[in-house]
């Protein structure tokens, strides 16, 4: 009897040892593939599912969750070389009834990389609203969030196609000619003066390189194992030409100062959301918005850097969803009194 119990407990210590070991190899041998599962599981906790949506020979991969219903649509555009998952952090705190979509900006993730012109930041906006349109989202107004790059899309999306939009959340946006530098502003210099012979400092290749690079974006220093940042390479370094490319081509004319050409078309109302120690886009940038738009909403993060929804996503959550019901009340008050 003792014999089988001992049996019964070396095969239940094995049965555990099995998951645990497939685990240490995965992070020691594959640390790329857990990052994805890490992704995959987060989805699947927060209830977001991924969809595709077709659009001839173009495809848009996005995640969703909830359905349209009293309050609006709000559609997720996400930074440089980034992924629709890059909002997990912050969906992590918003109600689960509201309908959320969150899609890859075009050439990222699993969504259609094409020809230079889709690059472009007039380029993404027609595409962000090929994707709008056949997901059938304009059918009533959505509000429009946009971080980073795909803040200046936002941004001029919002100033192209008023009618689609009720509201605008654009945080640490690129696009403004701000008046003050920062380092990475200096690093553009240097880069500039090598002839782009130096190496990108949002494109890494090495784990020292991307740790660089979050040491740059984030204000907050998080303890990444050597290990995880070596996964963060793996996934990124298929796609470095394309990011490359597309870093290019947002330095170009048409697209480097994009949202800050277009701000005075923007007509629905305006929340911004910058953290103080942003050293990619500065925090200045927040002011020339208000000056143009005197009445957007100014809501600036001490002790942030320009990863707001990383650093600061329950307070960015917060920041967002009040903006969005108050500006609902407002649209409620006025349509009463026209009744």
């Amino acid at each position: 009897m003792d014999l089988d119990v001992m049996n019964m407990f070396a095969i239940a210590a094995g049965t555990m040892a099995i998951p645990l070991l497939l685990f240490m190899a995965s992070f020691l041998l594959w640390p790329s593939s857990l990052i994805k599962v890490y992704y995959w599981y987060w989805r699947s906790t927060l209830g977001l599912q991924v969809r595709y949506a077709n659009c001839g020979a173009y495809r848009f991969c996005y995640s969703y969750r909830g359905r349209p219903g009293f309050r609006p649509s709000i559609l997720m555009l996400h930074g440089f070389s980034a992924h629709k998952d890059t909002w997990l952090p912050l969906i992590r705190y918003l109600p689960k009834h509201l309908h959320i979509l969150c899609v890859d900006m075009p050439g990222h993730e699993g969504t259609t990389r094409t020809s230079k012109e889709d690059y472009s930041i007039g380029g993404q906006v027609n595409r962000i609203r090929q994707f709008v349109e056949s997901i059938r989202l304009n059918r009533k107004p959505f509000h429009l969030v946009g971080t980073s790059m795909g803040g200046n899309v936002a941004g001029v999306y919002a100033a192209t196609f008023p009618a689609d939009v009720c509201s605008i959340t654009l945080i640490s946006p690129a696009g403004i000619k701000n008046p003050c530098e920062t380092k990475f502003d200096c690093q553009m210099q240097d880069l500039e003066e090598s002839q782009y012979t130096l190496s990108l400092p949002l494109v890494p290749s090495t784990p020292e390189e991307m740790e660089d690079m979050l040491k740059l974006c984030s204000h907050v220093r998080f303890k990444v194992p050597q290990q995880i940042l070596q996964g963060l390479v793996d996934v990124r370094t298929p796609h470095n030409e394309f990011y490359e490319e597309l870093f290019m081509e947002l330095l170009g004319e048409s697209s480097k100062f994009a949202l800050h050409e277009h701000m005075h078309l923007i007509t629905a109302p305006l929340q911004v959301i910058w953290g103080k120690q942003d050293q990619v886009v500065d925090v200045s940038g927040a002011a020339v918005m208000a000056e143009t738009l005197p009445d957007c909403q100014l809501d600036l993060l001490d002790s942030c850097g320009h990863s707001v929804v990383m650093e600061r996503p329950r307070r960015t959550a917060k920041l967002m969803l009040d903006f969005i019901i108050s500006q609902q009340n407002i649209r409620s008050a006025s349509n009463k009194k026209k009744c």
